[in-house]
């Protein structure tokens, strides 16, 4: 069994709110065996692993961590829903500054991705997203922190060495990102239209008159953070 299956096991459990007395009294085992079972020690049969997803609702390939979706399902691009798709936009009921925020950095984000499209660097492409993923995930990792009834259990990494190498991978993506760009990043496939990266404030707001005004605003904060800084 691999080490996923201990984690999520661990996790569903908390989850639902069964002690492990009582989740070992629902799938018909002792509280001993389960714990071992939670703990790694040893590995279940095929009929523990379909009697737990039972008791807990989700596919046996995520129990396995074979997926990360409960179901099971693989995804696909057509499946991943629009960023706005749930009634357009999310409504935050206390305060517009979530809203504000996030309207900045995705509209940021419509127009870098429109732009690695065109350019068609598959290296480029994988390197810019590692970069913003591994920010994405480093920042939810902290929002989750925030409530200390949340179970660790649903990340594999150790919450202490997360940030650590998010800031690696980030510093590693974003230096060969730079040398992607340049056509300097070994084994890295060439910028095919770098004649589309021909970038200036008059051609974006042309291309993007929808996202170019959060560009702009989302340049404009982050300098003024930087500026901060070095004042």
């Amino acid at each position: 069994m691999n080490t996923d299956f201990p984690r999520l096991l661990t996790l569903l459990r908390k989850e639902c709110g069964y002690s492990q007395k009582q989740a070992a009294q629902k799938l018909g085992i002792s509280q001993a065996l389960l714990s071992h079972y939670e703990k790694g020690i040893r590995e279940c049969g095929l009929n523990f692993l379909v009697a737990a997803a039972d008791l807990y609702g989700v596919s046996c390939d995520y129990l396995l961590g074979r997926s990360p979706d409960r179901n099971g399902s693989t995804l696909a691009v057509e499946d991943i829903p629009e960023p706005d798709a749930a009634g357009r936009e999310m409504r935050f009921s206390k305060s517009i500054f979530p809203v504000l925020n996030k309207k900045l950095i995705a509209n940021s984000l419509n127009i870098l991705f429109d732009l690695l499209g065109k350019c068609e660097s598959k290296s480029l492409v994988t390197e810019v997203s590692a970069y913003l993923m591994a920010a994405v995930y480093r920042m939810f990792r902290i929002v989750f922190a925030a409530n200390s009834k949340n179970h660790n259990a649903m990340f594999s990494v150790p919450s202490s060495v997360s940030s650590g190498y998010c800031d690696s991978i980030m510093n590693i993506a974003a230096q060969r990102a730079a040398a992607a760009s340049k056509g300097e990043l070994p084994g890295a496939d060439e910028i095919k239209n770098p004649e589309e990266l021909l970038i200036t404030t008059e051609s974006l707001s042309a291309k993007y008159p929808m996202f170019a005004t959060s560009l702009f605003n989302l340049i404009q904060n982050t300098e003024n953070n930087i500026n901060s800084l070095i004042k």
